[in-house]
C-alpha cells in the first residue's frame, strides 16, 4: 500500500482490519483527554505534501493537506469519500481515524526550495480542516505558514477552526511578505442545528468572534456561508440572521454555498437526516434526485437572497471569485487516482437517480 514506506515505529498495534494499510510498523496514538477520546491518530512521514490541483476551474492550483480525516465530524463533509482511498470508511472512520503527516513542514520547505517552484498560490483547508482539533497537539501549521512566507509563496486558508487565532502573529508577519487570504466557514448561526450537524467544530458564535478578531488585527477574513442546508437553515429569517451576524463581525465579504452531497457524504448525511429530521427525507429525495447538487432554480434563489442581504448590510462579494465547491483532491496521497481527478469534479451526470433517500434504502 502507498503508505507502507511512510510509517513511524510503532507504539501500539493498529486496530483489527487495518493490517493491509497500516502494518505492525505503524505508530498509532490515542490520547485520553476529552477532546481526543475515541479518536486514533496514524502518524506518517509524507514524501510530498505540495499537491497539484488538476481541475482547471478553481482559483488555486496547489494545496497542502497536513491531515486526512477530520475531527470536526461535520455530517455533510464532501471530503468523506477520500478516506476510502486509505481503506477506511467514509463515516465514523473519517471522524475518528486521523492520519497526520508529522513531517509536513520540513517536506514542504524542501519542495518550495526547488528551482522549478513558481510561487503560485497554495491553498489549505480545501480537503479537510487544517485547523481541526488535532492541530492543537501536532502544531504543523506554524511551520507550514513560515515555509510558504519565507519562500515568497502566497497562501490561502479556509477553516472552521478558531485555533487559527493561535497563529495570528505569524499570519500578520507572513502578510507583510506575501498575499495571505483567510476565510472562515459559517453556514448558519442556529446553535441547536450546529450541535447536531457540526458537533466537533467551534460554535458559530466563536467563529464569528474569530472573524472579528482578525478584522480588528487588520488582516481581515472573508466568510464562506457554507453549507446552507435546504429546509434547515435556508428560511428568509435564518439567512438574514446569518448575514447580519457575519456583517457585524466585520467580515470582508460573504460567499454563499448550498449543500452538495457527493458519494460518501450523501450516505452519511442521509443516515443523520433520517434519524434527526425524518420528515425531510422525501423533500431531499426530490431536491437531489439528479445528483450531488441542488437544481439551479433553488441555488440561484438562495444565492441571490444572500447577496441581496449582503448588500443591505454593507458586505461585498469576493473580488476574486470563490468556487461553488472545493475539490477533495490529494494527488500526493492517491497517485493512482490522478487521472480520475481530472474529470468533472461533480461525479453524477445529470439525470442520475439517487436512491439513498428512499425509504427502503440502506444508510
Amino acid at each position: 500500500m502507498r503508505w507502507s514506506e511512510q510509517l513511524i515505529d510503532a507504539e501500539q498495534a493498529p486496530r483489527a482490519g487495518q493490517a493491509a494499510l497500516f502494518d505492525a510498523g505503524t505508530r498509532v496514538r490515542t490520547f485520553d483527554t476529552p477532546g481526543f477520546r475515541g479518536s486514533t491518530f496514524y502518524e506518517v512521514r509524507a514524501k510530498s505534501v505540495l499537491n497539484r490541483v488538476s481541475a482547471e476551474s478553481w482559483f488555486f492550483n496547489w494545496t497542502v493537506n497536513p491531515y486526512r480525516g477530520c475531527g470536526h465530524r461535520c455530517v455533510y463533509c464532501f471530503a468523506r469519500k477520500t478516506h476510502t482511498y486509505l481503506d477506511f470508511d467514509a463515516g465514523l472512520d473519517f471522524d475518528t481515524r486521523i492520519v497526520v503527516k508529522v513531517n509536513a513542514p520540513e517536506v514542504l520547505r524542501r519542495e518550495l526550495a526547488r528551482p522549478s517552484w513558481r510561487r503560485e498560490r497554495v491553498a489549505m483547508g480545501t480537503n479537510v480542516d487544517c485547523y481541526q482539533r488535532a492541530e492543537g497537539r501536532y502544531r504543523l501549521m506554524p511551520g507550514i505558514i513560515t515555509a510558504l512566507a519565507e519562500s515568497g509563496t502566497p497562501l490561502s486558508i479556509l477553516t472552521k477552526g478558531t485555533l487559527m487565532l493561535r497563529d495570528l502573529a505569524l499570519l500578520q508577519a507572513a502578510a507583510r511578505d506575501v498575499d495571505v487570504s483567510l476565510a472562515m466557514s459559517i453556514g448558519f448561526t442556529d446553535e441547536t442545528l450546529w450541535r447536531s450537524v457540526e458537533p466537533g467544530t467551534p460554535s458559530p458564535a466563536r467563529r464569528l468572534d474569530a472573524v472579528r478578531t482578525l478584522a480588528d488585527a487588520g488582516i481581515g477574513c472573508t466568510v464562506l456561508m457554507a453549507p446552507i442546508l435546504p429546509y434547515l437553515s435556508d428560511s428568509p429569517e435564518q439567512l438574514r440572521a446569518t448575514v447580519a451576524a457575519i456583517a457585524a463581525a466585520g467580515a470582508k465579504s460573504v460567499t454563499p454555498i448550498v449543500l452538495h452531497l457527493r458519494p460518501g457524504a450523501r450516505e452519511w448525511y442521509a443516515s443523520w437526516l433520517k434519524k434527526t429530521h425524518p420528515q425531510l427525507a422525501a423533500r431531499y429525495r426530490s431536491l437531489y434526485r439528479k445528483g450531488s447538487y441542488v437544481p439551479s432554480w433553488y441555488s440561484e434563489r438562495v444565492v441571490a437572497s444572500v447577496y441581496e442581504l449582503a448588500e443591505e448590510y454593507g458586505l461585498r462579494k469576493p473580488s476574486n471569485g470563490t468556487p461553488r465547491d472545493l475539490p477533495p483532491n490529494d494527488p500526493e496521497s492517491e497517485p493512482e487516482r490522478e487521472s480520475e481527478s481530472k474529470r468533472d469534479p461533480r461525479p453524477e451526470a445529470e439525470g442520475t437517480q439517487l436512491s439513498l433517500w428512499d425509504d427502503e434504502a440502506e444508510c
